[in-house]
């Protein structure tokens, strides 16, 4: 085995993990905690004015900046092809990588039918619950970055070229624990943020009056009914209502935008001709 094979089959045998961070000191201890036994930290900062560059640097991170965005995906895709090593695990700056998981992916890396792409489930917790309507919450963070691209728009997924497995919501011991999805009013101002990228990706969907009462009191009824929500107590019940809400604000923005200067000019006519 010459020199060039040795290093492209040592890449293909190691894992870097990405992570993005703003102001993440809170609870970056415990997340580099979790990935230090990885091959590689990878961490992308939009500008921090607290203590998260010096945690990370404490840690060894390899570490760059970037300018600030309201939402980490526009830099998904260059942090993740910045990575050293073939496989990566994006991790976000409150969420937790338990051991079980580590051995599982590295385990996954060996096999000659490995995935291109894994869907792992997550653990969310909300006003202090693990919340059960939100669960297993599966989403694509483990990949081969060669055969990845990650789009820039706000909650997109990865699209994978290749096989992609699902870890199985049973193995309750592979999920990344979500530490916090936030106070309700951090939610609530992340809602209107989302809301208003998302009318620009579904800008071309149409929905009638019935679609959004039967949309959004599905988002209510599937955490809250269908997935146990109820078992949650109040936080369950809260969870799953602001899911709905999210729906509805998304579908009623969605009809603003689609408002036509004419339809606004047939309103003002109507408007005259009743005065």
């Amino acid at each position: 085995m010459n020199v060039l094979d040795f290093n492209i089959l040592n890449k293909t045998m190691k894992i870097s993990v990405v992570i993005h961070t703003y102001n993440s000191e809170k609870f970056l201890k415990r997340v580099l905690d979790s990935v230090k036994l990885f091959d590689e930290i990878v961490l992308w900062d939009m500008h921090s004015t607290d203590n998260t560059i010096k945690i990370a640097e404490e840690y060894g991170c390899k570490i760059f900046e970037c300018k600030k965005y309201s939402c980490v995906e526009p830099v998904r895709n260059v942090a993740i092809q910045s990575a050293s090593n073939k496989w990566v695990l994006v991790v976000d700056s409150d969420e937790i990588i338990p051991e079980a998981l580590r051995l599982y992916l590295y385990k996954q890396i060996k096999r000659k039918d490995c995935p291109k792409g894994i869907l792992i489930p997550r653990k969310n917790y909300f006003m202090g619950k693990f919340m059960h309507g939100s669960y297993p919450d599966h989403i694509i963070r483990f990949l081969d970055k060669d055969k990845s691209y990650w789009p820039a728009a706000i909650q997109s997924i990865p699209i994978i070229k290749g096989k992609v497995e699902t870890i199985p919501g049973v193995r309750k011991d592979l999920a990344i624990i979500h530490l916090i999805n936030g106070s309700i009013s951090l939610r609530l101002s992340k809602l209107n943020i989302y809301t208003d990228m998302e009318i620009v990706r579904r800008k071309d969907e149409k929905y009638s009056m019935f679609s959004l009462i039967c949309k959004s009191f599905f988002r209510f009824f599937k955490p809250y009914i269908l997935k146990g929500g109820f078992c949650d107590g109040k936080a369950g019940f809260i969870n799953a209502a602001i899911n709905s809400i999210y729906k509805f604000i998304t579908i009623s923005k969605l009809w603003e935008n689609n408002l036509s200067e004419t339809d606004m000019d047939n309103e003002l006519k109507n408007s005259r001709n009743l005065n």
